[in-house]
Formats: C-alpha cells, sequence, structure tokens
C-alpha cells in the first residue's frame, strides 16, 4: 500500500508529462491546423464564385490551391476603399488591424468577374461566417457560402447547406436609387410578385432568429465594403466614358 504523499508526488507527475506532451503535440499540429484553415477559407471563397470540383470529384488539398491560384487574387483595403499594395489578406490580423479588410478577386481571361467579400455577425446561437459574392456592378449576387457556426443542427444550421444559399443567386443588394438595402432572410417563402423580391430570400423553418440575424448582419457588413464599391464603380465609369 503506497502512501498518501506518493499518490499525490505520482498524480504530479502524470499530470506533468501529459500536459507537456499536449503541449508538445499542439506545438507540432499548429501549423497543419492553420494551413487547413486557411484551405477552408480558399474552398469558400471558390464555392461562392461556383467554383467547384467536376461531377464524381472531390476538394483535395491539391485541386483547392490549383484552382485558388488559378481563379482568385487577394486584396487587403482600408475604411476607405483603398488598395493596400503588398498587403495579403492572409496575414490580416483583425484585433491588431480593425480598420482593414481582407477582399477578393475572381478572375478569369485578365477580367474580373466577382468580388468576394468576407462577412460575419451574429445568429442566434454564435457568430456566422461567410463570403458574399457580387458581379462587378457590385449589385447582384454571384453567391454566398456560411462555413463557421454554432447555430442548431437541422434548424438554423441549414443556413450552410446549398438550399438556402442557392436563393440568394441573382439577388439584388441595392434599391431603384443605388442605396444599399441588402438581402433579407424573409418567415416563409418570398412573394415573387412583390416588388421587394429582388431582395428577399426564402426563410429557414423554425429558424426566424438565425434568418434575422443573417439579414442584420449582411446589411452591416456591405455598407463596411461601400466605399470600395463606390470607388470601382466610379473607375468603371470613367473606363466606359474614357
Amino acid at each position: 500500500m503506497h502512501s498518501t504523499a506518493y499518490t499525490f508526488r505520482f498524480a504530479i507527475y502524470v499530470t506533468l508529462v501529459c500536459s507537456v506532451l499536449l503541449a508538445a503535440a499542439a506545438t507540432v499540429l499548429k501549423p497543419r491546423q492553420v494551413e487547413n484553415q486557411l484551405l477552408e477559407m480558399k474552398k469558400n471563397i471558390l464555392v461562392s464564385v461556383d467554383i467547384r470540383p467536376q461531377e464524381g470529384e472531390s476538394f483535395t488539398r491539391e485541386l483547392i490551391q490549383a484552382k485558388y491560384d488559378q481563379y482568385i487574387k487577394g486584396l487587403v483595403i482600408n475604411e476607405n476603399g483603398e488598395i493596400l499594395p503588398d498587403r495579403d489578406p492572409g496575414t490580416l490580423d483583425p484585433k491588431k488591424e480593425p480598420g482593414l479588410f481582407g477582399i477578393y478577386e475572381r478572375i478569369e481571361d485578365g477580367d474580373i468577374k466577382a468580388y468576394v467579400f468576407p462577412v460575419s455577425g451574429k445568429g442566434l446561437w454564435s457568430t456566422i461566417y461567410g463570403y458574399l459574392a457580387l458581379a462587378p456592378d457590385m449589385n447582384t449576387v454571384v453567391g454566398i457560402t456560411f462555413y463557421q457556426h454554432g447555430e442548431t443542427p437541422g434548424l438554423g444550421g441549414e443556413i450552410e447547406k446549398d438550399w438556402f444559399t442557392s436563393n440568394f443567386v441573382g439577388k439584388k443588394i441595392r434599391n431603384d436609387q443605388g442605396e444599399i438595402v441588402s438581402i433579407n432572410v424573409v418567415k416563409g417563402k418570398v412573394d415573387p410578385n412583390s416588388p421587394e423580391a429582388y431582395h428577399q430570400v426564402d426563410g429557414i423553418s423554425g429558424s426566424t432568429l438565425t434568418g434575422r440575424g443573417v439579414t442584420n448582419f449582411l446589411k452591416s457588413e456591405l455598407k463596411k465594403y461601400e466605399p470600395f464599391m463606390q470607388a470601382h464603380l466610379q473607375i468603371k465609369k470613367g473606363e466606359i466614358n474614357g
């Protein structure tokens, strides 16, 4: 029979060994975890602009990286919508650089086909993260993804499903005066005869509060990028007029 002191020392020893092993494992695995997070980010950016694997294939690490390198260009902008050269959105620290934002261009044959804007905000139970892609008119939705959240599976968690996100494609974020009205997740079904139908998508049954959260944060996030959008539209008008 071991003494109480022996048992106590043994427990401390085991605890210390386990702590060292866990710390070592975390250190060794962290680069891989960071890489996985970046790949997940890149995959969702690709999906938001409808770049997906061919039928019967899946998104491998190699395919994600290859498609991203081929079609996507990352930019960093400030609160005034100005592009900061030589900055990579993957290196941004939101806590240390709250006035800088990463955005992405979808490029094909030298032409910009879409702009992808990171969006996030409160749902019912969690912060929801996603990417919203707009056509170069800065009005028409090309696609959207929601890739990280803690909403209830089968209810609010449905926001990540294709059946929900596909409803956003073709919707408009601006009214006839050019003001941002965003996209509203309605309770129930959108009335196709409503003049607001272009700014609305069907809600998720039993998830009114999650839908309301998405409605609210999409509008606030889009307004954050409005200086960049307006600068882009002025440039395009100048090109056309010139």
